[in-house]
This record gives structure tokens, C-alpha cells and sequence, in this order.
């Protein structure tokens, strides 16, 4: 399902093509730059950025020769422009191009997750609206509590998007540098100003210090950002999953036309889509430690975070990209059964207004300590069977002598509770009514 639903865009920013003419970029700004300083001919550096080619064949074959991914690359860029040829790659060192390329194309992968939260966080919005007023039982422990609404419960999701979208944008900051300062990070053949216009030309900033390659703690950053967006979807995948147990049913993630929910029993309807995210979200906090442990290199750098890195961080951002965008086919095509709502609200007779009966009896003069005791045997008594909690409160003469019949109907209406409701929402930047 993975394979046939990852979005194109992320795929392409981590072909090889891509990631190649990204390398290339990176180097024809640098003879630029060289050319500009007059430190190489100005012929030579426009006859590689006209004639430069990206041939993978050819790579491959010398990759295979001489065991070095960026030296077959040069190689075979350099055979194709001829005797200007010679200056690719001067001054460099091969993370010269790999850690700039690899920022630029970390920031291209995080500019088109970015852009999916935000059409998510406008689809979580738009049914938090609409269902603002939609009342069902709150949860604690998985026990009943007192009445919410489901817009509200939503309204807590759209909030926590935009904590998302801020992590996801420090992340996009942290990354986006370059460095292009030679072997060990001291500029001793390469001068700063060439680093600058590399970076300048790929949208990036030279980082202020950096040894052979960028300090792993920026990836790890990215890294840990992408997993607390993957949390914050198997958070509400989860929510959704308990929504739809059978017993519960007051939501339904979507179920396509033709759709077959098991092999064996005909009348299932998993939500297999939510538990899919909450799977996904795990390889994404495995990931995040892997980044982690990539943050301590050898003295100026070794290699054990190259191969790491060249599953993890495509796999982490087409996986977010993937979890994003089916979230969001989640969220719009989401059922909700409001009736369903009431009908588990109504449950247990009453009990989840034990703290508006207390309350009130505490208001009319009762003691905490009394007032507790007496509405706390009720509802254990009613919990047992028999009478409802709320037939007993209406019959209680040591509740009733001190409530009126109008009194305790407010202290049993779930919109008694709700009241504060269209004030949290614009307390999370929530306008209007579905």
C-alpha cells in the first residue's frame, strides 16, 4: 500500500538523478564562484555550466572501480566539458558537496511536508467547526467523565498541528546551511567567499563552523522533528481506533467502495488505515534515534552516519509525507454518528454529572467532605445496578431538602457543561460554526 500511495514529489527529490544534479549544482557554483574571484578562467565555468552532464551509466561503472561514490561522480562530470574539465571539484573535499547537496534536498523534502500539514491542519479545522457543538462523553482512563464535544476534541488536535508546524520549521532553519571549507573545516584551499555563493545559490546559509562535514545534532534536530509529527498522527489515529471499537462505534475512519475488512468475517470494518499510521510512527521514533546516535563522529568525522543516513532520512520524510497526506483523506472523509454520541453519554444514567450535583450541594452550604460522601454513595450503589445515579439523586431527601426539581435539571444538562466551549476555540485561533 506504501508503495502505491507515496507521493511523487518526495520520490523524486530522493532519486538519484535528483540527487546527483543537486551534487552537480553545487559544483558549478563553485567554479563560478572560482571564476568570479579570478582564480580560474571565466570560459571554464561557463563551458561546465553549459556543458556539464549527469550520466548514472558512467558513475555506476567508475563507482565500481575505484569504491567512491563523489570521485566517479567528478570523474564522470569532468569527462563530459572537456579540458575545463579540470576544475571540477577544485578546492573541495567530497562533503563539500555531499552535506550542502544533502541540506538543500533535506530543506526541498521539508518545504512539501510542511505544505501538507498545513492542508491538513485546514481539514482538521474545518470538521472542528462542524462539530463544535456535537456533544459525547469526555474520557479519562478510559472511563466516563464528564460531557465535550467532538469539535472540541478536534480543536485540541488543530491546536497541536500548529506545535507540529513549529518544530517542523525550526527543523527546516537548522538545517538549511552549507559548508564548503575543505578537508577539516579551515578554508586552507578554498576561499569563504566560494562557500557563500554555494550557498547563497541553493537557498541556504554557510554554517558558522563545521569540521569535515556538518555537525550531526542539526540532522538529529530534523530528525526528532519529523517523529513528533509522526506522534502527533498515531496519537490521533489511536483516538480515532478507540472511537470505533464496536461497543463505542461514534466514529468510523473511511471505507471505500468494494472494500473487504477481513477474509473471514464478512461484517468487519477495521480501521486499518489509523493502525497503519500508528505502525509507521514507530519506524519514525526508531529513526530518530538512529539520528541521535549519529551525532558523536570520530575527532573531524568518520563515516559510520553516511550509510545510516541514506536510509533514514529518505525513508523518514517520504514516510511522514505518505502519513500526512492519508491523515488527511482520514480527517475529510472521517463518519461521525452524533446519535451514537448521546446514546454512550446517556450510559450510565447519569453518573457523569457527579461533580455538578456535588458542586451544587456544596454551593448550598454542605461540607466538601459530606457532600462527597453522599454523592459518592450513590454513584457506587448505581454502578451495581438498580436505580439510575440520577433516579437516585431526584428521590435523595438529604439532596433534595437543600435542591430544587429546576436545580438539579441544571446540574444534569450536558450543555451546563459546554458553555466555555466557542472561548476555547478561539483561544486556539477557531472562528465561526460548521
Amino acid at each position: 500500500m506504501i508503495e502505491r500511495y507515496t507521493r511523487l514529489p518526495l520520490r523524486r527529490i530522493w532519486s538519484e538523478e535528483h540527487r546527483y544534479r543537486r551534487w552537480l549544482e553545487v559544483e558549478i557554483l563553485a567554479c563560478e564562484a572560482w571564476a568570479e574571484l579570478g582564480h580560474i578562467p571565466r570560459e571554464a565555468a561557463s563551458q561546465i555550466r553549459r556543458a556539464a552532464r549527469i550520466d548514472p551509466v558512467r558513475i555506476a561503472a567508475l563507482e565500481a572501480e575505484v569504491r567512491h561514490d563523489v570521485i566517479a561522480f567528478v570523474t564522470a562530470v569532468s569527462e563530459s566539458v572537456g579540458d575545463a574539465g579540470r576544475y571540477v571539484h577544485y578546492g573541495l573535499t567530497s562533503y563539500d558537496v555531499v552535506d550542502t547537496a544533502l541540506s538543500s534536498l533535506m530543506v526541498e523534502a521539508l518545504d512539501e511536508i510542511i505544505a501538507g500539514v498545513l492542508r491538513l491542519r485546514d481539514a482538521v479545522a474545518a470538521r472542528a467547526l462542524e462539530h463544535r457543538d456535537t456533544v459525547m462523553v469526555g474520557r479519562t482512563h478510559g472511563i466516563h467523565a464528564e460531557p465535550i464535544t467532538f469539535g472540541l476534541k478536534l480543536a485540541l488536535w488543530y491546536d497541536e498541528l500548529g506545535r507540529d508546524l513549529d518544530r517542523l520549521c525550526r527543523a527546516r532553519d537548522v538545517v538549511a546551511v552549507g559548508r564548503v571549507a575543505g578537508a577539516v573545516g579551515t578554508f586552507a584551499h578554498i576561499d569563504p567567499r566560494v562557500e557563500a555563493h554555494v550557498c547563497a545559490g541553493l537557498g541556504l546559509r554557510p554554517a558558522a563552523l563545521s569540521t569535515q562535514v556538518l555537525q550531526r545534532d542539526r540532522h538529529a534536530e530534523y530528525m526528532v522533528a519529523l517523529a513528533h509529527m509522526g506522534n502527533s498522527l498515531d496519537k490521533f489515529a489511536s483516538e480515532i481506533r478507540h472511537l470505533q471499537r464496536t461497543e463505542i462505534r461514534e466514529v468510523e475512519e473511511p471505507f471505500a467502495r468494494g472494500q473487504k475488512g477481513s477474509s473471514a468475517m464478512p461484517h468487519k470494518k477495521n480501521p486499518v488505515l489509523c493502525e497503519q499510521l500508528s505502525g509507521l510512527a514507530r519506524v519514525l521514533r526508531g529513526y530518530a534515534v538512529t539520528a541521535l546516535e549519529n551525532v558523536n563522529l570520530w575527532n573531524e568525522r568518520d563515516i559510520s552516519n553516511s550509510s545510516v543516513e541514506r536510509i533514514i532520512i529518505p525513508d523518514a520524510t517520504t514516510l511522514l509525507d505518505y502519513m500526512v497526506h492519508r491523515f488527511t483523506q482520514i480527517s475529510e472523509g472521517l463518519r461521525v454518528f452524533p446519535e451514537r454520541m448521546l446514546q454512550n453519554l446517556k450510559a450510565t444514567g447519569g453518573l457523569v454529572h457527579s461533580q455538578a450535583v456535588l458542586l451544587a450541594l456544596i454551593a448550598k452550604g454542605m461540607s466538601r467532605e459530606q457532600a462527597y460522601q453522599l454523592v459518592q454513595g450513590l454513584a457506587l450503589a448505581a454502578w451495581e445496578g438498580g436505580p439510575t445515579f440520577q433516579e437516585r439523586v431526584y428521590t435523595e431527601a438529604s439532596i433534595t431538602r437543600h435542591l430544587s426539581g429546576a436545580e438539579l435539571d441544571q446540574a444534569f444538562a450536558p450543555a451546563a457543561h459546554l458553555t466555555r466551549v466557542p472561548e476555547l476555540f478561539e483561544r486556539v485561533g477557531l472562528r465561526g460554526r460548521g
